[in-house]
């Protein structure tokens, strides 16, 4: 699993990576299905507090993205080297690493998390519930960074398969966790919206022995020992600058969101309902498509490592072909079945009414998320983190700031701007991307060359 990266036909390798990794993504979304569906089961005020943990917990998922971006991209290169013993050494400090930031962040989001809850207005039972679940939720982010950091190793090595078996797994496991915790019995008592937490950690647990077996089987830590994980703090270093703009690029969609959402807010509460009923619906469409960016980022990093810019090429082709075809799947279902969509999370005919017109632009512009994600893959596995938080400041910050109100107001088109500035401010953050990370590879290829 460690060689064939760069040297099996391309469009075999990305089939085989994106396929499990999508599969696992879908199951992903399914079990925070379920806990939603199962939180709104204890009451409203208990899904309320779900939805405001989101925001924090999201700190939790960025950080883990950061240094499982970081971890990916190194060991990839260094395996493409065909450097085992230094893609070792950061296999233990990428487990070291994230030990590490689980430990800073139990501690910071245990101390902070009241104090940020109430600036978010929360007070009462409200808060109480907020605290009970992401409480629960920072004393296991070990457990959640130690998975994120073994599956960047796994696919590192091209096994996509292990993650994709734990959340299926997971996704089950919680169907029976959720209530149980929940409602208590069997000797547990009834833990509340804080079991469904509890729940989610402890599958998070069980997820850290099964992956760890599972990296064991790659052959690349033929020993393991706790001395391993003493800090090296070179490694360190080039992790934090390997995964730190991926973090903070995916901060950027946090900020992104609040930003739209403030826009979209002036319109109405209505306008909102439909708003986040779109992007889930869009989510779906575009869930096939994850896949592909694990793929890129595994084959792109073992290749850069090869110096085979060759097989970079052909990895963004193969991944643009099939992602654009999978969105134009997602294009074609969200105009033609847009209003039954809509209408299956709510009966408010005015949120149906603004809900398909968002999906009738944002329709098109699921093609330029698979250009920018998939170019962005390809850019951490050749090192350049910087250049994704570059572009996700322009697209979720920078490019809105300036386009809604232009749309909105200057222009006169009320809330369909706010749909129309998300249309020209993604494709034009697609079209510079693909310029740039085409010239970028060519300039490498030469610079091979040339040496």
């Amino acid at each position: 699993m460690t060689s064939d990266l760069t040297s099996a036909p391309i469009p075999k390798l990305v089939r085989r990576l994106a396929i499990p990794a999508g599969t696992g993504f879908f199951f992903n979304t399914m079990f925070n299905v379920v806990d939603t569906w199962y939180g709104g089961q204890l009451s409203t005020t208990a899904l309320a507090a779900m939805s405001l943990s989101f925001p924090v917990f999201f700190l939790l998922l960025a950080i883990g993205s950061g240094v499982s971006t970081g971890a990916t991209t190194l060991i990839g290169n260094a395996l493409g080297r065909k450097d085992y013993d230094e893609a070792r050494l950061y296999l233990t400090q990428s487990l070291s690493f994230a030990l590490l930031h689980s430990l800073l962040l139990t501690a910071a989001g245990l101390t902070l998390a009241p104090q940020i809850f109430m600036l978010m207005g929360a007070t009462g039972e409200y808060l109480a519930h907020a605290l009970s679940y992401m409480n629960v939720i920072f004393a296991g982010s070990s457990f959640f960074l130690l998975n994120y950091v073994m599956n960047a190793i796994l696919n590192s090595h091209g096994n996509t398969q292990a993650y994709r078996n734990f959340l299926i797994g997971g996704f089950f496991l919680n169907l029976i966790l959720d209530p149980w915790f929940m409602y208590g019995g069997a000797g547990v008592p009834p833990l509340g919206l804080g079991g469904i937490a509890l729940a989610t950690v402890s599958i998070q647990c069980i997820g850290v022995f099964y992956l760890f077996s599972q990296l064991s089987k790659t052959g690349s830590m033929p020993t393991f020992h706790l001395a391993d994980l003493r800090p090296r703090w070179s490694y360190f270093r080039e992790l934090f600058r390997q995964g730190f703009p991926s973090a903070m690029n995916m901060m950027t969609v946090s900020l992104g969101i609040f930003i739209i959402t403030w826009f979209v807010g002036r319109f109405g509460e209505q306008a909102v309902a439909a708003y986040g009923i779109g992007t889930r619906i869009e989510q779906i469409a575009l869930l096939p498509v994850m896949g592909l960016n694990i793929s890129t980022l595994a084959l792109t990093a073992q290749n850069f490592g090869a110096e085979r810019i060759d097989r970079i090429r052909e990895t963004l082709r193969v991944s643009l072909r099939y992602g654009v075809v999978l969105a134009l799947s997602g294009t074609c279902g969200a105009l033609l079945f847009g209003r039954k969509l809509m209408g299956f999370f709510t009966a408010d005919q005015a949120v149906i009414d603004t809900g398909v017109a968002f999906l009738a632009v944002e329709a098109y512009v699921l093609p330029a998320y698979v250009f920018l994600y998939i170019s962005v893959s390809a850019m951490q596995g050749i090192k350049m983190p910087i250049f994704g938080l570059i572009v996700g400041l322009y697209r979720q910050i920078a490019g809105p700031a300036c386009a809604f109100p232009l749309l909105t107001t200057v222009m006169g088109l009320g809330l369909v701007g706010v749909w129309w500035g998300i249309f020209g401010v993604t494709w034009s953050a697609a079209l510079v991307v693909i310029v740039y990370v085409t010239r970028t590879l060519a300039k490498l290829e030469k610079d091979i060359i040339t040496l």
